[in-house]
């Protein structure tokens, strides 16, 4: 006879069971109680020590041969200065990552979630460190680095450790009507030696993307830096060193290199694939010179968002969140926003508040000797930036738009600020030719576009070369509506960017946008060489060849396969009865066949 069970579960029981809707409730507490545990539960993983010490920003130095200068944007000091790498040094590069991918590709599933799970420990260890080494070499707030840098890289890691192996594992496919004594199934092995070629924004984040979805898939990988934040690339590939160590992985397995547009030609020739985040202009550059080897590309380009209020929209409730989407980081975002559709009954409130909040922002120098000065915004990184945006918006204010709030930038001594901005446009049909409404800004400028209705929304968003992601606020079928004609990769519903803070979800866009993903399921299986597989369900059971379809070919060969293709794709009883009927008189009785038939 079974032991009753303890009084305290037997009460949670019946009073669980008493109701329906508390038998839910407890189901649900249940549920939580388990996440709950699992999110507690951590593998024991060693912690690792990384020096992030540099010498004090000063004044510029001489220069060494082949060595490029870093300068911090919001000050213009000088950092330091890195070696650019020759075109044989890249080769050999990646002779060696080739041989350490060898090793690495052996390793299982298991190996290679220690290693993420050995990089995440340290990259949260010393997310004050990596904070402030990209707010000294980008430009931005220590808050918008731990945003863009830490929080999603930890993210990223978590959702590769926790789904990345059921994403690369052997999938089973229908083997179709014809191959019914067939086992199907799509296999991903590691392609080789990945190559990246980052960009400046998020100088630590767009290192970890490519390096943690190419190591979990077995590869190898060399990443380029740009050239505007190689500062920061000898800290964070100095972390990346640290935990290859620590895991006991090839240290060649992943490697971090400066240089220049030879730099990345060299690499893009040698890889197995090639990631390329940045411009339009040089995206194209990429591709032509990844076709002389066919070497696969992957292209997140630029990107022009839109960010849309329908009407009975809560304005409140949106315009911090429309504050962050444009001036966030500067606005130096991939998937930044900066048109903001705003529908007429909610113009004049929207444009109002949001041209409050610029006015409260404060900008600045985002570190100083004594650390971070507290400001919000801080400078543009790339050099020429603020003299670009201010001939945006000049265009803009010629074209019949308004300044509604800042609208202007600086640049002294290297150091260079754009204030928050905002451009109104209440007539978009008077417009025509603006730049600001189809050339990437990608600073902090919001530009606020009246709209009457759907259609015109949706015209207007559609007019343009970029089309990465896209935001739309309003009730919700309302949104679902309007979002299935936004041509974008990415659509976040009464929200903004979730879809890149989602790692299960491809990160991607269309036309100048480019074109591949990364993230997600579509992502990881990105960096693998596809394969089909085809085995036989019993082994005493294999294909035969008929006797008409032997060489050399016999005379009822055609009435055969026709015999086949009724069999199995006849549209009516009567034509798969007539299949099987030619199938047997073609073996059997093939003198049956009528010549005509024969000879069709």
């Amino acid at each position: 006879m079974a032991a009753a069970a303890p009084e305290w579960i037997a009460t949670i029981r019946d009073a669980a069971l008493s109701t329906p809707t508390q038998a839910l409730w407890a189901a649900g507490g249940l549920l939580a109680f388990a996440m709950l545990l699992r999110l507690l539960w951590h593998p024991s993983v060693p912690s690792v020590s990384v020096s992030f010490e540099a010498d004090a920003p000063g004044a510029s130095a001489e220069l060494s041969p082949g060595q490029l200068p870093c300068h911090d944007p919001s000050t213009g000091a000088f950092l330091g200065a890195v070696a650019c790498e020759s075109s044989a040094s890249v080769e050999a590069r990646v002779q060696r990552a080739r041989a350490a991918q060898k090793q690495w590709a052996a390793t299982t599933f298991g190996t290679r979630r220690q290693l993420l799970r050995i990089i995440s420990k340290c990259v949260l260890e010393h997310a004050a460190e990596i904070c402030r080494v990209s707010a000294r070499d980008s430009g931005k707030t220590t808050t918008d680095a731990a945003f863009g840098e830490v929080l999603v890289t930890l993210e990223k890691l978590c959702w590769l450790c926790a789904e990345g192996e059921s994403a690369l594992k052997p999938e089973r496919r229908s083997p179709g009507r014809m191959l019914f004594y067939k086992v199907a199934r799509v296999e991903w092995h590691p392609r080789g030696v990945l190559g990246a070629i980052v960009p400046w924004n998020y100088p630590f984040h767009n290192i970890l993307n490519p390096v943690s979805a190419a190591v979990f898939s077995g590869n190898a990988i060399i990443v380029k830096v740009s050239e505007h934040s190689l500062w920061s690339s000898k800290f964070y590939g100095r972390l990346l060193e640290k935990c290859l160590q620590a895991a006991g992985a090839p240290p060649d397995l992943v490697q971090v290199i400066a240089g220049d547009g030879t730099t990345g030609a060299t690499l893009t020739r040698n890889v197995d694939m090639m990631t390329f985040v940045g411009s339009t202009r040089v995206g194209k550059l990429v591709m032509r010179e990844a076709a002389n080897t066919l070497t696969p590309v992957v292209l997140e380009l630029g990107g022009k968002d839109p960010f849309v209020l329908l009407p009975g929209t809560k304005v409140d409730a949106v315009v911090d969140v429309a504050a962050r989407a444009g001036w966030g980081a500067s606005g130096q975002n991939c998937i930044g926003a900066e048109r903001f559709f705003v529908h007429a009954s909610l113009f004049e409130e929207f444009s109002s508040k949001i041209c409050a909040i610029a006015g409260k922002m404060r900008q600045g120098v985002p570190l100083n000797a004594e650390g971070n000065t507290g400001v919000d915004i801080g400078a543009m990184c790339l050099p020429g930036e603020a003299k670009r945006i201010q001939s945006l918006v000049d265009d803009a204010v010629a074209h019949g738009a308004t300044v509604g709030a800042g609208g202007k930038g600086s640049d002294s001594n290297g150091a260079q600020f754009f204030e928050p901005t905002v451009i109104l446009v209440p007539k978009p049909s008077t417009s025509a030719g603006m730049r600001l409404l189809s050339e990437e800004v990608f600073g902090p400028l919001i530009t606020v576009i009246k709209f009457e209705n759907d259609d015109e929304l949706i015209q207007m968003c559609n007019d343009c070369p970029f089309a990465l992601g896209s935001s739309i606020f309003g009730h919700d079928e309302h949104v679902r509506r309007v979002g299935k004609h936004i041509q974008a990769g990415m659509l976040a519903c009464n929200d903004f960017a979730t879809c890149y803070m989602c790692q299960s979800l491809p990160m991607g866009g269309l036309k100048d946008s480019g074109f591949g993903k990364f993230a997600g399921v579509e992502g990881l299986r990105g960096c693998c060489v596809t394969k089909a597989v085809v085995e036989d369900r019993f082994s005493f059971m294999r294909t035969q060849l008929p006797p008409p379809l032997k060489y050399p070919l016999s005379d009822v060969a055609y009435p055969f396969v026709e015999g086949l293709m009724n069999f199995f794709y006849g549209a009516s009883l009567r034509a798969k009865v007539g299949g099987i009927i030619t199938l047997l008189q073609c073996v059997v009785l093939p003198s049956s066949i009528s010549p005509k038939r024969k000879a069709a």
